[in-house]
């Protein structure tokens, strides 16, 4: 009898792992990098005129890093909402022009319109992998200190904007950590 139970206690706990593993947000991975200083940025900016990107720059600062290519769909998809949050807020953005060529990505932004303050080229996808990157699009928030503070994996929705973003945004830019 015991022969059966065993098997069947076994069945039903894979059965109720699943059914959690089910119900989570796969936009909800925890980053190692929460909490942690910000990767340097030390790289050349998409428009190759404008010199070198330094996240050291931005210091002192409450700042967003948004990971985007031009073959990215999802990409495209959040872009009206990147671009309220930037202009809403005046933040400061700089895009991470991930795994791109650089003609079709200037050829995106003269499309869709360009929000950031900077653009960062990584065509060979060095600099996402130094942020633990793991497609596209992703974005970060990073505080006055340069600790990255809150990490979205997918397009932004305005639901994310409002009940996440705006509200943490708030909180660093009073001094607050959250």
């Amino acid at each position: 009898m015991l022969k059966y139970f065993v098997p069947l206690g076994a069945f039903l706990l894979l059965v109720a792992l699943l059914a959690v593993g089910l119900k989570l947000d796969p936009r909800e991975v925890p980053s190692p990098f929460i909490g942690k200083p910000a990767p340097a940025i030390e790289a050349v900016q998409l428009d190759a005129a404008a010199g070198t990107f330094s996240s050291t720059s931005l210091k002192g600062k409450v700042w967003l890093l948004n990971v985007w290519a031009s073959w990215c769909g999802e990409c495209q998809r959040e872009h009206p909402v990147l671009t309220e949050l930037v202009q809403g807020q005046n933040l400061t953005a700089v895009g991470l022009n991930y795994k791109d060529a650089a003609s079709d990505a200037n050829r995106w932004l003269a499309q869709f319109g360009n929000p950031f303050t900077s653009i960062v080229a990584d065509p060979q996808g060095k600099v996402g992998l130094d942020w633990g990157v793991y497609g596209t699009p992703e974005t970060f928030i990073i505080d006055q200190q340069g600790i990255i503070r809150y990490k979205h994996i997918g397009p932004m929705s305005q639901k994310a904007v409002t009940e996440k973003i705006l509200p943490l945004l708030a909180e660093l830019r009073n001094g607050g950590k959250p």
